[in-house]
């Protein structure tokens, strides 16, 4: 398995002024980061940041997110959805100039946007024409997809690994597959670990997030993740295990996340204690 960090500690929009985080989180043995991609007006920018990051001898996956109506893969009007198809057409070539190996997220809906109602026949058909038109797409570009599953307090399309692995058999085209995240799973799961093999079984468990359930240092609150990264281990699972944490630096995500305090001390506390967390976990259940 690899080991990856989530940039979205610090910025919603990589530039140079980041770039100094490379070198930090390779010195503490990761071997790679996962990049926001929500500012698309600009592919080539994606190009430097991706040689930068392959410099400091790292890998890179992506997070994305559909940033408002006008781009909303479930929206009944067809003009939104063709927008999602667009934005996702653009978010896949600045990931394939980035150099990135899959591109995960709640790429479905507008997060925080709800209809007050459990999610329709009509939206989940509507989001999968949206995803079959994209997902050949980042195939060809070599990016994976990994549809999240998030919890009912951020979306209602997709909240279990259930919904998402028959989605995912909705969507049907090889390169699509589905991720587990521990904060999400946590809230959401009658089962947060057992959970991980019904959508194993499927083949198309395409990423992971290691994240607590406060959004904090992995290892300091409740969140299955101990459990959930050995559980991937008897399953054979053999891709990233990246962490997710979030702070107050990005006010909209703040707001997106609910995040309304500190978590942790610094995020060197973060990156280093999660590092530590699970590369101890991976040694004793490979043991």
């Amino acid at each position: 398995m690899k080991i990856g960090f989530n940039l979205l500690l610090w910025t919603g929009h990589v530039t140079e002024s980041d770039f100094h985080l490379f070198e930090k989180l390779k010195k503490v043995g990761y071997d790679g980061v996962e990049i926001p991609i929500f500012d698309v007006s600009n592919p080539a920018h994606f190009k430097s940041v991706g040689q930068v990051i392959k410099d400091n001898g790292l890998q890179c996956t992506a997070v994305t997110v559909l940033p408002d109506e006008a781009h909303n893969a479930i929206s009944p009007d067809a003009a939104n959805r063709q927008g999602a198809i667009d934005h996702l057409k653009r978010v896949i070539e600045c990931g394939h100039n980035a150099g990135i190996q899959t591109l995960c997220g709640p790429y479905y809906q507008v997060l925080g946007q709800f209809t007050g109602k459990f999610p329709s026949e009509t939206e989940l058909e509507n989001a999968a024409g949206v995803h079959r038109a994209i997902a050949g797409v980042a195939q060809d570009a070599g990016i994976k997809n990994a549809i999240e599953a998030l919890n009912r307090f951020e979306s209602h399309l997709l909240n279990t690994m259930e919904q998402a692995a028959s989605y995912v058999q909705r969507v049907n085209h090889a390169n699509f597959g589905t991720m587990y995240d521990t904060f999400h799973a946590n809230i959401e799961e009658k089962d947060p670990i057992g959970c991980i093999e019904t959508v194993f079984k499927t083949g198309k468990l395409n990423h992971v997030h290691i994240s607590e359930n406060d959004r904090g240092t992995p290892g300091r609150g409740h969140a299955p993740c101990r459990e959930a990264i050995r559980k991937l281990v008897s399953l054979g699972y053999d891709g990233w295990l990246t962490i997710e944490a979030f702070g107050g630096a990005l006010p909209d995500l703040a707001a997106a996340t609910r995040v309304w305090r500190d978590f942790f001390s610094s995020p060197e506390e973060v990156y280093s204690e999660g590092y530590k967390l699970i590369r101890d976990t991976l040694n004793e259940a490979r043991a």
